[in-house]
């Protein structure tokens, strides 16, 4: 948890552990299509509807259609020399189309939330931040995305999400690279407070077999637990 009003991390544990992203490399796809485009460079709308979607909804649908678009794993490695990200990496080489193998710290959540608040351009700023701002309770694919932060705190918020692993979807394979590709993934990033004052990233893996409304829950009372004033 990262305090901007003292540029000091209020709360941290393991800040440079690696997670698969699941929908949290989102932040990343996004940044990535919007990056060349200058003040005046308006997104075409089938452009808008789908970053929208993605950010918003959390849908793998619009994740995967700039994925494949903007070049894949070229993606993330864009993105990590422009924030000066340290620990995040594309899917492993096996796994080319996984982008939500992408693997990412809460430390370095914490940077691409600082470049979007603090140096990016007001356009992509707004781009971004706005549909994080309008977060759906359910999912674009059912599942409820309202644990964590939307759960812990009252409005002003804006959250980014990400699940793996819950049925029905496949199970996890195992791990590779050093990052935890089987047992369940939940993951709570974004801003929260008047002005954006803390941000927030809570990356959790869960034992095989967790329900993911209990696992909502243990995320939930994680970021409850947090020293908020």
């Amino acid at each position: 948890m990262y305090d901007r009003d003292s540029g000091t991390c209020a709360e941290r544990l393991d800040p440079d552990a690696r997670f698969r992203s699941a929908s949290v490399v989102k932040l990343l796809i996004a940044l990535d299509h919007l990056w060349d485009r200058g003040p005046a460079d308006a997104l075409p709308p089938d452009d808008r509807s789908r970053l929208d979607a993605m950010l918003a909804r959390s849908d793998d649908a619009a994740a995967g259609h700039f994925w494949e678009r903007n070049g894949g794993t070229g993606v993330i490695t864009r993105m990590v020399s422009r924030l000066g990200l340290t620990h995040t990496a594309g899917p492993p080489a096996g796994f080319p189309g996984h982008w939500g193998y992408s693997a990412i710290t809460a430390a370095d959540t914490v940077r691409v939330y600082r470049y979007l608040l603090d140096a990016a351009p007001p356009p992509v700023r707004t781009a971004v931040l706005g549909p994080l701002r309008r977060a759906t309770r359910l999912g674009a694919d059912g599942f409820d995305q309202s644990f964590g932060i939307p759960t812990a705190f009252p409005r002003p918020w804006a959250v980014k999400q990400g699940w793996s692993g819950y049925p029905p979807a496949d199970p996890g394979r195992g791990e590779v690279e050093g990052v935890d590709l089987g047992r369940p993934a939940l993951h709570t990033t974004g801003l929260v407070g008047p002005d954006d004052r803390w941000i927030v990233a809570v990356l959790t893996l869960h034992p095989a077999g967790t329900p993911y409304a209990a696992a909502g829950e243990t995320v939930t009372g994680i970021v409850r637990s947090l020293n908020l004033p």
